[in-house]
């Protein structure tokens, strides 16, 4: 199954704007209920992954793509050469785009028990997902480290 190069603009710029909301909420009012509440939420990843499934499924015309993908000596070139399709670079952009929410998430949940501050290794995240990541496990790290014991009991109570 062939997508119009028109759908696929569309659902790439879709995506994009889709998980902004969530970026938005948890690095300016992480702690409002409305953050809570809709971070609590998983129908934002099942969407996201729904449109991944959609986006996979209609990105190989042949079998020759999968195969590239599975073949474990798959060369940087060979995957640049698949990449150089709009349908699959979309594709790859809304499994990073998923992905990166996610760990975004997964972030915002750490720093609401612990009480860590978040903001920045978010709002890296939301650029350069695995630099946020690394951020936030600095952080929580220092964190954990150099906090008052009275910190401590009250983040446990």
């Amino acid at each position: 199954m062939t997508v119009d190069l028109s759908l696929l603009n569309l659902l790439f710029n879709g995506a994009n704007l889709f998980v902004l909301p969530f970026w938005t909420l948890m690095v300016l009012v992480p702690n409002a209920k409305l953050t809570r509440t809709v971070m609590g939420s998983l129908l934002p990843f099942a969407a996201l992954a729904g449109l991944y499934l959609f986006l996979f499924v209609t990105s190989f015309n042949n079998v020759q793509g999968i195969e590239a993908l599975s073949d474990p000596n798959l060369s940087l070139v060979d995957l640049a050469a698949l990449f150089a399709n709009p349908h699959v670079t979309a594709t790859g952009w809304v499994h990073f785009v998923a992905f990166d929410l996610f760990v975004g998430r997964w972030i915002y949940w750490q720093g609401q028990d612990s009480g860590v501050f978040t903001r920045h290794s978010l709002a890296l995240c939301l650029f350069a997902g695995p630099l946020g990541l690394l951020c936030h496990l600095l952080t929580d790290a220092l964190w954990q480290r150099f906090r008052s014991p009275a910190e401590s009991v009250a983040t446990a109570e």
